[in-house]
């Protein structure tokens, strides 16, 4: 090829190579505007309020004398609005159906001490954990009064009740198969199954059952006095959106290591300060 002809070739190419430069950094920028649209964190912005799913669960969430919604996952949720600087809209919800409403749009995440499981994992995505729970027993001292270990409340003739759609279910089948099982819509009514003597323990999360022993001393006890599992809560929001998870993420660690979360908690479950507002 002549020597004459090269800088004709090159300059032609030189132009080429800017046009697609510049054609792909406009898609890259039509492509990030794109994923903004569809950000959940991004449209709670432009919304100007961050809606919560959450099921009610003595002391996570609950509602006080005025028909107020108040708790530790109460507290959790409207910081994390406040830190977003939007309004919160709580969105009371079966438990049972929590996922599915999160996934149709109802809310923008699940806020409810949440446990995270395999099977929930694969239709939700789930932040860090920003607390841990365990499963506990209150039984009744007419039905179950002689049995003081798990593996008792383990044989066919024992009735549990537990919430249907709960980590309850799980660790039921898993630590106390034998058992028949009975499954109710909320935790109320499962208490009630054993106060009026149909069932002879509730499998809950912690607190529930010591607050429920407390609550009715004179028919009912902590059988085995600490958790016989450990599981992490986390927040739950739908797949696809990793900025949104990001974002929580760093919420949590901030929180956490300020040592606010622990301050709620110990509140909530070590103290008996907010009992007058519900009772």
């Amino acid at each position: 090829m002549p020597k004459s002809f090269l800088p004709r070739l090159t300059l032609p190419l030189a132009a080429l190579g800017l046009v697609i430069l510049l054609c792909a950094s406009a898609a890259t920028a039509a492509t990030r505007v794109d994923l903004a649209k569809e950000s959940t964190l991004e449209q709670v912005l432009q919304r100007g309020v961050l809606r919560v799913g959450f099921s009610t669960f003595v002391p996570w969430a609950m509602q006080d004398k005025k028909g107020e919604f108040v708790g530790f996952e109460i507290d959790v949720a409207r910081r994390l609005a406040q830190d977003m600087g939007v309004k919160v809209q709580f969105e009371p919800t079966q438990w049972s159906g929590i996922i599915p409403a999160l996934l149709s749009g109802k809310f923008d995440v699940i806020i409810g001490g949440m446990g995270i499981q395999p099977q929930r994992g694969l239709k939700v995505n789930f932040t860090i954990p920003y607390e841990y729970s365990g499963m506990s027993l209150v039984a009744s001292k007419k039905l179950a009064g002689k049995l003081k270990t798990l593996a008792e409340f383990n044989q066919p003739g024992i009735i549990l009740a537990i919430r249907q759609g709960t980590t309850a279910v799980e660790a039921a089948k898993k630590h106390l198969p034998k058992a028949q099982v009975k499954y109710f819509d909320n935790e109320a009514q499962t208490i009630q199954e054993v106060l009026n003597g149909r069932a002879h323990a509730v499998v809950a999360s912690e607190p529930f059952p010591a607050f429920q022993a407390l609550r009715s001393p004179d028919k009912l006890f902590l059988p085995v006095p600490k958790a016989f599992t450990r599981e992490p809560i986390a927040f739950a929001v739908r797949k696809g959106d990793p900025d949104f998870v990001n974002f929580l993420d760093g919420w949590i660690r901030v929180v956490s290591d300020e040592g606010w979360l622990t301050e709620r908690h110990d509140y909530w479950f070590r103290s008996n300060a907010w009992k007058g507002m519900v009772e």
